[in-house]
C-alpha cells in the first residue's frame, strides 16, 4: 500500500509538472501577442518549430495551442497553421469575401451568380475583382483583396504553365484568410495536397462524351482543342483515357491557338479529320465548334450524318447552324457550392473538414450528334 502511495504522488507530480510547462508556454505566447510581436492575422511558428526551440514534446506545445485557440487569441487553419486572432467581429457588420477571377466573360458570369447568390443568402458581401489572365495582376490583386480587410477569399489562380503548380497553391492556402479555389486545382496533386477546392470535373466530362459517340457507333473519335486553355489539360486526359478504355485507335490530337481559328483553318482541320477517317470529334469550345460546323457545311458534308460534332462548354452551342450536343460544366453550381464552403470554414474554423469536390458535367444533347450514316434530316 505505501508503494502505491508512492507511485500515485509521483504521477500526480509528473501530471502537474506537465501542466505547468504547457501553461507557462501559453503564457509567454500570450505575451508576446499582447506586446505586438506577432501582428494580428499573422502566422505563429509551427508546433514543430517550438517543439525544437524550447524543448518540450509536441504535446505540450499542442496544449498550449489549444489554451489560446480557447481564449480566442489564436485561429487555427487546416493545413495551414496558427495564426494570431484578427480580432472580435460584431455580429451586425456583414462578412465580406474577396472573389478574383481572370474574366467576368463567357465562363464566368454564371459561376459569380452562384457565388454571389450564396454569400448574399448568408448576408455576406462580395468584393471583386479580375486580373484578366494577367499574372503580376493576380498577385497584386489578391494582395489588394487582403488588404482591403476581406474575410475570406474564392480565387480561380493562374496553375497552368507554372513550373511548381503546388506551391503556388500551397502558398494561396497559406494566406491569413480562409481560402476556397474556384475552377482551379493541381490535377496530380496526390494525398499531400491539403487545398480546398470546388471545381468541375472536365476530365470526367471529356471522357463521358467520347462514350456517348461511341455508343452512337463511332469510333474514329477525335479530340480538336485550342491548346492555350486552363482546362485543356484535363480534358485531353479524360478524352484519352475513354479512348483507352473502349480500345479505339488514337487519333492524332489537333490543336490551334484560339487567335489562329479562322475559317481557312478550320477548313485545314475538316480535310485533317477526313482522312483520318474520323466520324465524330470533340471541339473545345463552342466557338471552335461553330467554325468547324460552318467548315463541313461548305463542303457538302452534313452534322450529324457525315461528322458528329460535341462542344465542351455549352456557353453558345445552341445558337450554331446545327445546334451543338455540348459538354457542360456546373458553373452555377461550382461558384454556390464554393461560397458555402467559405461560409462555413467561416463559421466552424477547424472543426470543418477539408473540401475537395468535382461535379462532373452533363451532356446536353442537340441536333449535331447522331450515329454513323444517320439520316442528316
Amino acid at each position: 500500500m505505501p508503494q502505491d502511495r508512492t507511485r500515485s504522488g509521483r504521477t500526480a507530480r509528473d501530471a502537474a509538472a506537465r501542466d505547468l510547462k504547457f501553461q507557462r508556454l501559453a503564457d509567454d505566447l500570450r505575451r508576446g501577442i499582447l506586446a505586438g510581436d506577432w501582428s494580428p492575422g499573422s502566422k505563429l511558428p509551427t508546433e514543430s518549430q517550438l517543439a525544437q526551440e524550447t524543448g518540450l514534446s509536441l504535446t505540450t506545445v499542442r496544449r498550449a495551442f489549444d489554451e489560446l485557440v480557447q481564449q480566442g487569441l489564436v485561429d487555427r487553419r487546416q493545413g495551414a497553421g496558427s495564426f494570431v486572432h484578427a480580432g472580435r467581429r460584431d455580429p451586425r457588420v456583414r462578412r465580406t469575401v474577396g472573389v478574383l477571377v481572370p474574366t467576368t466573360q463567357l465562363y464566368y458570369p454564371r459561376v459569380l451568380q452562384g457565388i454571389e447568390e450564396g454569400l448574399s443568402s448568408a448576408g455576406a458581401s462580395m468584393q471583386l475583382s479580375t486580373y484578366h489572365y494577367d499574372e503580376t495582376e493576380e498577385h497584386r490583386d489578391v494582395q489588394f483583396l487582403l488588404d482591403s480587410g476581406v474575410d475570406g477569399l474564392l480565387l480561380v489562380p493562374t496553375l497552368q504553365g507554372l513550373a511548381d503548380p503546388q506551391g503556388r497553391v500551397n502558398s494561396l492556402m497559406s494566406l491569413p484568410v480562409p481560402t476556397v479555389l474556384v475552377e482551379r486545382h493541381v490535377l496530380d496533386g496526390g494525398p499531400g495536397d491539403r487545398s480546398e477546392y470546388v471545381c468541375s470535373d472536365h476530365a470526367g466530362g471529356a471522357h463521358d462524351a467520347v462514350r456517348y459517340l461511341h455508343g452512337l457507333g463511332h469510333t474514329r473519335i477525335a479530340l480538336v482543342a485550342r491548346s492555350a486553355n486552363p482546362t485543356i489539360a484535363a480534358v485531353t486526359m479524360g478524352f484519352e483515357a475513354a479512348i483507352a478504355e473502349l480500345g479505339l485507335d488514337p487519333l492524332e490530337h489537333l490543336f490551334a491557338l484560339k487567335d489562329d481559328w479562322t475559317d481557312q483553318r478550320a477548313g485545314d482541320f475538316v480535310d485533317a479529320l477526313l482522312a483520318e477517317g474520323t466520324t465524330a470529334a470533340l471541339v473545345f469550345g463552342d466557338r471552335e465548334a461553330t467554325i468547324l460546323g460552318r467548315a463541313i457545311g461548305r463542303r457538302g458534308l452534313h452534322i450529324p450524318g457525315d461528322m458528329a460534332l460535341v462542344s465542351y462548354d455549352d456557353e453558345t452551342a445552341d445558337l450554331a447552324d446545327v445546334p451543338l450536343t455540348a459538354v457542360a460544366p456546373p458553373k452555377y453550381r461550382v461558384g454556390r457550392m464554393a461560397a458555402d464552403i467559405l461560409l462555413r470554414r467561416l463559421t466552424e474554423g477547424d472543426a470543418c473538414p477539408v473540401h475537395q469536390i468535382k461535379l462532373r458535367p452533363r451532356i446536353v444533347v442537340r441536333a449535331s450528334c447522331g450515329a454513323r450514316g444517320a439520316d442528316p434530316s
